[in-house]
């Protein structure tokens, strides 16, 4: 019997909530009597969460788990989970219980309406506010890199067609964005309102400074926007430098002076150095990308799996 909907849930250091998620998404998938699976991706948190998903695939046929060598990152995780997934739809949804396993069912019906993907869009964020702003600049980032609209309404509870994985299959960078990769197969995305739940039990791995990393590596590793602003950078400033000359130049000849003062002098060559500065740093951005991924770098490497060999 084909698999209809798989659930890949990416664990980092939730031990204690694992067993109350299974038992929820259990019977939140239960009764529509569709088939599925679970199939929880452990990313090298180091703590209890492999043992407990040992025990629920030892105790449940439909959960399986998956143990990366080391900690890869949540995305990368997914990526993991996504392709090793067996369903027709593919559900991911976080370890922290903030995403209600009840409203799945919300998110099946209305993918039915002819979408590929369909993310649950927080009714209202359960953020302290430095994680909320930091968010926000990850969705303009991600508006950049995704360049569709629906940007700014994605989440990591989210809901797409498996056939979606052909667009990326062969996608080996050690950067992953997995709404990213998801715009390179369809362009029908949706969101509907769902409720988020505080978190009750643990800290979130996500914090202010690997958001903006985040931020940053979207930016760097699916979009050329930052060598779009090197280019305006050094074109408002090359023209600045042509007016300041003409400005010079035209005291020395219409009044026979210049313009007086090392200050004004070294202050110009600060603004260009610090231009010229600013663009190498993006174009060595973008090296270091293309020198990690011709050392072929892997996004994941898995070094355990409660599957059975053969």
């Amino acid at each position: 019997m084909s698999v209809q909907l798989s659930i890949v849930v990416p664990v980092f250091r939730s031990e204690l909530s694992l067993p109350e998620l299974y038992q929820r998404l259990v019977l939140a998938l239960e009764e529509p009597a569709r088939s599925f699976e679970i199939l929880f991706v452990e990313d090298g948190g180091g703590d209890g969460a492999w043992d407990v998903i040992t025990k629920l695939a030892n105790l449940d046929s439909r959960v399986r788990g998956i143990r990366l060598g080391r900690n890869y990152g949540q995305h990368n995780a997914l990526l993991c989970g996504i392709r090793a997934a067996k369903g027709e739809l593919i559900v991911t949804i976080d370890d922290d219980l903030q995403n209600p396993p009840e409203e799945i069912p919300h998110l099946l019906a209305h993918l039915e309406k002819g979408y590929d993907v369909v993310y649950g869009r927080p009714a209202r964020e359960t953020h302290g506010l430095l994680r909320d702003i930091a968010s926000r600049v990850t969705k303009i980032a991600l508006q950049e890199s995704m360049g569709v609209e629906s940007a700014s309404q994605v989440s990591s509870f989210r809901v797409f067609r498996a056939h979606l994985r052909r667009a990326f299959e062969s996608y080996r960078s050690p950067s992953v964005n997995i709404d990213v990769l998801l715009t390179w197969g369809t362009t029908r995305f949706s969101s509907v309102r769902v409720r988020q739940d505080a978190r009750a039990l643990g800290d979130s791995g996500y914090g202010l400074k690997k958001l903006v990393t985040h931020a940053l590596n979207m930016v760097t590793g699916f979009s050329i926007l930052p060598l779009q602003v090197a280019s305006v950078l050094g074109l408002v400033f090359g023209t600045i430098g042509v007016g300041i000359m003409l400005y010079v130049l035209g005291r020395f000849f219409i009044f026979g002076s210049s313009v007086p003062g090392f200050t004004f002098l070294a202050s110009i060559i600060a603004i260009f150095s610090g231009v010229q500065l600013f663009a190498l740093g993006i174009f060595g951005e973008y090296l270091a990308r293309m020198h990690f991924r011709a050392m072929e770098r892997p996004p994941y490497i898995e070094s355990d799996s409660t599957a059975a060999p053969g």
